[in-house]
Parts: structure tokens; sequence; C-alpha cells
């Protein structure tokens, strides 16, 4: 697909509200025309990063928590073959198209507030202009890696429970979609994945680069399927290739921390821009000290001094301007709300400073060109 979102604005999903009513209307304020449903952390670790969308496997029993807390599969339970049996019933059904099936791998309202407060508040007020919706999940490392079996040891390892997370990282994400799909927009839809960095780490020998592709692959997958535009997120420096390989559409990377990290694959880079891929720049930091400091007038500054680096080791400008989304550089959830307000506000600032850098004509960017300030 060849689409050019010209510094669009979206946000990565996690906000520092206990409710999602004022999430909301940071968003719609801010990212109006491509609104995302908020993760609210705050409410409890049922909406934590990692257990948010499992459980459609608590349900069957085969994720329980301990007393401390920590969640494990339990396949020391005499009930674990009948329960497994069980899943894959359902994951083939919803595979097929069952609808009903779908409905199982559903994140209940107590574990997504800011999902349903979404989905609620298009159906009561409509999309008011939005052209795209966004959704989001995580990445099946940082499930996988936090995630244990009885032992304590984590589940990304053994193929088994590996292979149950990640279909149901898949069926979720297509069950989310087709729901944001409901209201008639294209959606955008985000595997966060910010451990990619432990393949090839000494301290995750043992992880193999070809099993998170395929397994990134398959989660995207179910959300293509339903529809989405797909992409991936992470928040440190990582081999950016994984997602390109994964046949994601969209890198969304921490532009603020981890610019250099693009520089080892230029060369990948260049093609995938060609090919139809998206660059999110986060841009916004999501330091709440730093971003107090920053204003729009220097974060585009910034991004036109990245813009031209990249431009200077041969990826084109033209494609950079067109292929660009603004975001904050990761999720605000552990933030203040006045600096969760502040990122947005500065982000909006951005994508609209350098949204008005294009000429009338359409394809040239003149905030480059002209070295244009706002």
């Amino acid at each position: 697909m060849q689409w050019n979102p010209r510094f669009m604005v979206t946000g990565i999903g996690s906000l520092p509200f206990p409710q999602p009513g004022p999430a909301l209307d940071l968003i719609w304020r801010h990212m109006g025309g491509a609104p995302h449903w908020p993760q609210l952390p705050m409410r409890g670790h049922v909406e934590h990063f990692v257990y948010q969308y499992l459980t459609p496997l608590v349900r069957l029993g085969l994720l329980v928590e301990s007393p401390g807390g920590q969640a494990y599969m339990d396949t020391a339970s005499l009930a674990w073959t009948e329960n497994m049996t069980r899943f894959y019933e359902a994951f083939l059904a919803a595979e097929a198209g069952d609808p009903q099936a779908l409905e199982e791998f559903a994140t209940p309202p107590e574990a997504a507030a800011g999902f349903y407060a979404f989905l609620a508040d298009l159906t009561a007020k409509g999309v008011r202009g939005a052209k795209f919706l966004k959704g989001q999940i995580s990445g099946p490392l940082s499930v996988g890696l936090n995630i244990r079996d009885p032992a304590g040891k984590p589940a990304y390892y053994d193929p088994q429970l590996r292979d149950l997370l990640v279909k149901t990282l898949a069926m979720q994400a297509r069950w989310q979609v087709t729901k944001l799909a409901g209201f008639g927009l294209p959606v955008l839809f985000f595997v966060d994945e910010p451990v990619v960095g432990a393949c090839g780490a000494s301290t995750y020998i043992t992880l193999k680069r070809e099993d998170l592709v395929a397994d990134l692959a398959a989660i995207a997958g179910g959300a293509r399927q339903a529809g989405a535009i797909t992409g991936g997120h992470s928040c440190a420096g990582i081999d950016w290739t994984v997602f390109m390989e994964s046949g994601l559409a969209i890198i969304s990377f921490d532009a603020w921390g981890y610019f250099s990290s693009l520089f080892p694959y230029v060369k990948e880079l260049a093609s995938f821009l060609v090919q139809g891929g998206i660059l999110a720049w986060g841009l916004v930091p999501t330091d709440g000290h730093r971003v107090m400091m920053e204003s729009v007038d220097s974060l585009h500054t910034r991004w036109r001094e990245q813009a031209q680096t990249l431009a200077g080791k041969g990826i084109s400008m033209d494609l950079l301007c067109r292929r660009t989304i603004i975001t904050p550089a990761c999720g605000a959830g552990t933030l203040t709300v006045e600096a969760a307000e502040r990122i947005y506000y500065l982000a909006d600032g951005l994508g609209d400073a350098l949204g008005r850098g294009f000429t009338a004509g359409g394809e040239v960017c003149s905030s480059y060109q002209q070295a244009n300030k706002y």
C-alpha cells in the first residue's frame, strides 16, 4: 500500500489517568486525525502492558496467578490438556471466520477500560473528522519473557507455551481491529515490542531471531486479516530489520533517544520506504523533565536535522517528508498528567508545523528546502 501520512500525529498507547474520560479528551484534542484508545496502567495490574491481552488464557485456565501476583502457565494442572484443546478449537474456529469464536479472544472491560470507552465515545459522537483509528498490543517477547512456567522459566523459551501466547495475541489483534474497523475508517495497529534488543544479547543468547520474526509476523497477520495497516514500536535501539522482515508497514521508533540506531540499516530503510514503508518518529521525549524544556520550534529543528542526516546517507528527502508520522517517543502511562498533556500538545504542534511545510503542489518538503522554522 502506497500511503503518504505527511506528518499525521498519533500516540503510542498509555496515559496516566485512572479513568478513560480525561484520557480520551486529551487524545481527541491533540490527535483527532488518528486517535488511539488509551491504555490506563494506573488502574492496576489487570491493565498492565504484559497481562492486558491475556485474559482469554485466564478464562480457559491456562494462565493463573500465584499468591505473589506472578502470572504463570499452569502446565502442571490435571486439566491442562483439556484446556489447551479448548483453546485450539476456539482459535481454529476464529481463524476460519466464526465471529462468536473470535469473541473468545476479547479483552473484557475490566482489563481495557480505555478501549471500551473509546468504542462508546465513537458510537455516541462519531469519528469527528478522524481519518484513521489506532489500536495497539504487546509484542511476543515482552509477554513471553514475563509470563513463566511453574518452574519460573520464561514461557517464550517453551515452543508450546510460546505458540499459545502468540496465537492469543494474534487473535486479540484481529478482534481489536474488527471492533475498530466497524466505524468505517482505516485502522492503524502497532505491536509494541520494547525488548526486541534482547535478541543477540548475552543474557538471552538462546533467543532466535527467526522465531521473533515469525511471531511478529503472526500477530501482525491477525491484524491485517481484519484490514489493519500494521506497525511495530520499540523505544530502544534495536535491529530494525526485524520489523521490516516481519511484514510490518510502519516502524515506530524513539527518534529522541535512539535516532542513530537507524544508521546501520540505512540501505534496508531506504528500500523499506521505496516499497511503501512508513516511519513513525517518536520525536517528543517522554522524559517528564526533558519534555518541559522542549518547544514545537526546537523539535521541528530536531526533525529537520535528523531528516537531513538520513538524506545525506542516501535516503530520499521526498520520501521522508511524505512517509512520516509524528508520535511521542513512548507511552506516557508512568508520567504525571502535566507531562502527558505537554507531550500531546508538542506532538500536535510539531505535526502541524511540519505539515505546513509542504508546498501547495504537495510533494516537496519546503520545511527542508527552505529551512523554515515555525
